[in-house]
């Protein structure tokens, strides 16, 4: 039996492209540009989900993908610091910022920690283990910073030294019992060139 994962990071907002924490905002204009390479590349899937955050669910529209919200893949809560700059709450809040980069369990204010993340995707990744066929799924870095970490058994702890790009690809296999990382990293324009 053969399982098949393959998420996708959605395209950048203008919030996120200045290094705000993510809000539910809208893609901007041009996050549009490298999605018709990537919509070439992806193979035909049995499922198709996305995150409810607008940004994740106008990504697969703009991939053409008629994708089922999935509530598991919305990206990390970041209460009071949505919209904000990193560098507004580090000043404004030094040390809940420091402790943010360095501890998966720290907690932004009326937010959720990465540990909460990385639960949640564990158990979708431990469902998922036995359906059979190919899911694509279009969510956020947070969710693909847990989903590798998952499947590597690798700690928390590492969740700040894994880089996801905006419409990047991670592909995930199973044989019903274990994981595996396929690939990780791969965006459209990396596709272009091959």
């Amino acid at each position: 039996m053969l399982v098949r994962l393959t998420m996708i990071c959605c395209g950048l907002t203008a919030t996120s492209r200045r290094g705000f924490f993510p809000a539910d905002e809208p893609l901007e204009d041009r996050a549009l540009a490298g999605i018709p390479a990537l919509a070439e590349k992806l193979d035909t899937a049995t499922r198709i989900w996305t995150s409810p955050a607008l940004r994740a669910r106008q990504t697969a529209d703009a991939l053409g993908l008629q994708a089922a919200d999935v509530p598991a893949l919305k990206d990390q809560e970041f209460g009071a610091w949505a919209g904000r700059a990193f560098e507004d709450v580090q000043r404004t809040q030094p040390e809940a910022a420091s402790a943010w980069l360095v501890d998966p369990g720290t907690t932004p204010p009326d937010g959720e920690n990465f540990k909460s993340v990385a639960a949640r995707i564990g158990a979708l990744f431990d469902e998922q283990k036995a359906e059979p066929g190919h899911t694509i799924a279009v969510t956020h870095p947070a969710v693909i910073r847990a989903a590798i970490l998952h499947v590597l058994k690798a700690p928390l702890t590492g969740f700040r030294f894994i880089d996801v790009e905006p419409l990047s690809l991670a592909d995930f296999r199973s044989d019903g019992i274990r994981w595996q990382l396929r690939a990780s990293g791969v965006t459209a324009l990396k596709a272009q060139r091959r």
